[in-house]
């Protein structure tokens, strides 16, 4: 085969996959929708024929299908969405492209446009069932951070993802899960966890959302409600499950510890007794850390040697309801609210000092977010963060509020997703090639 004539950069290539699902006819106030396709997509390029290798888009003949996977919502958002202009694809780079270049093309594609590309051909539509494309996947770098939100309409459960790279919202749906009494406990290396009850035994779902592979966890040597954290290996492709009881005392219940690797719950050692801050819980470093009363300060416990540790870090004075989160780097922030009458109070965030074992204030928030997150003195929110990116939430908001720890900037993310006190927020990062075995 003699040299192809035109030289493609690896960017320029990956422009033009992106474009690939991207019509001349979006418009930001038209709701838009993806495929997940069906195995039997008919191949339309002019290249599929007996004998040729297909892997190019057709520039002469475009099939409109009805979708029936990933949707685009629209959104008013304040932040600014870049266009790109149409770009012809060449029939013949595409023909003659290796297919290690070709996967390592398409796992550069942000995830939710991959199910746009499925519908090209029959080749890009099994390409999240080909081990080759998964381990280039596996190799790059993030998507970037995604907002996922749960809720309820009537029985069926609802899923919407909000990508803050994409600055889009996007439908998953969700109806592979049993019908159970659960909720959403969190997220992380591309794998979402469920908790509740499947009538009186107390289960864990864990799933990837994208690929819609799901499993329930063993049940837990004690039944009981739990706090959770999911810890994800992405290098080792397995997962870890901390279960935390909120009781304390006589009662405690120990710390288990689900390993994927041998696929059951470990009993460790048993919480010292003292007055623990319900959920207010996050996971650092190999490290998780609870807010005590009694004493106070945090407690830590040390996954790799199963101790706990007091860590005598004081809460600032007046703080109504603080928020432990993990951020990168190992650093551990509080979020909470300090002051007594409604128009005196405020938003703040501390960094704990591992050395001199003290919070240390790095951020307030202007009163202008904090009265339109917070229009009541005794209004409830939440408050969940990833990646050194804290987001707020409140009941009876439409929309949320990001800090961005590094760059010091707020936003604002609006969306129906955000719209109820049933909704359940939180960050997630998807991947197709998150594991749940």
């Amino acid at each position: 085969m003699g040299e192809a004539s035109v030289s493609v950069s690896a960017s320029e290539l990956i422009s033009q996959l992106v474009q690939i699902g991207t019509s001349s006819e979006d418009d930001s106030n038209q709701r838009q929708v993806t495929h997940f396709a069906a195995s039997g997509s008919r191949n339309t390029s002019p290249l599929g024929r007996s004998g040729s290798r297909n892997t190019s888009p057709s520039r002469q003949k475009v099939v409109k299908t009805k979708p029936r996977g990933l949707e685009e919502e629209t959104v008013v958002t304040t932040f600014s969405k870049t266009t790109h202009p149409d770009i012809q694809m060449e029939d013949n780079i595409w023909a003659m492209l290796p297919e290690d270049l070709l996967n390592e093309i398409l796992a550069r594609v942000p995830p939710f446009m991959i199910f746009r590309l499925r519908s090209v051909c029959k080749r890009w539509n099994s390409i999240l069932q080909d081990m080759s494309f998964l381990k280039f996947h596996s190799q790059v770098p993030s998507h970037g951070p995604c907002l996922v939100t749960f809720w309820k309409n009537g029985q069926t459960l609802q899923c919407s993802v909000f990508s803050l790279p994409l600055k889009q919202w996007y439908r998953i749906p969700f109806t592979f899960l049993p019908q159970w009494a659960f909720c959403l406990v969190g997220s992380s290396g591309g794998l979402v966890y469920f908790s509740g009850f499947d009538g009186l035994t107390f289960r864990t779902i864990v799933c990837n959302p994208l690929t819609q592979a799901w499993r329930i966890l063993p049940s837990m040597h004690f039944n009981q409600q739990r706090q959770l954290i999911l810890v994800v290996d992405r290098m080792d492709r397995s997962f870890k499950v901390i279960a935390n009881s909120d009781i304390y005392g006589d009662n405690s219940l120990p710390i288990e510890v689900y390993d994927s690797k041998i696929d059951r719950w470990t009993v460790h050692q048993i919480m010292p007794a003292m007055n623990l801050c319900s959920s207010k819980m996050a996971f650092c470093d190999s490290r998780l850390y609870l807010e005590t009363l009694s004493p106070l300060g945090l407690m830590m416990y040390r996954l790799d040697s199963g101790y706990w540790e007091h860590i005598p870090a004081k809460f600032p004075r007046s703080l109504l309801d603080g928020y432990l989160v993990a951020g990168k780097k190992k650093r551990l922030f509080l979020v909470g609210r300090i002051g007594i009458y409604s128009t005196l109070q405020s938003m703040r965030i501390w960094e704990l000092d591992h050395t001199k074992v003290v919070w240390v204030e790095i951020c307030r928030m202007p009163p202008r977010y904090f009265r339109d997150l917070l229009r009541l003195s005794a209004e409830r929110f939440e408050c969940f963060g990833q990646d050194n990116l804290i987001c707020f939430t409140s009941w009876n908001q439409a929309k949320g509020l990001l800090y961005d720890v590094e760059r010091k900037v707020w936003s604002w993310i609006v969306g129906c997703a955000i719209q109820t006190f049933a909704t359940q927020v939180c960050f997630y990062e998807p991947r197709f090639d998150a594991s749940i075995y």
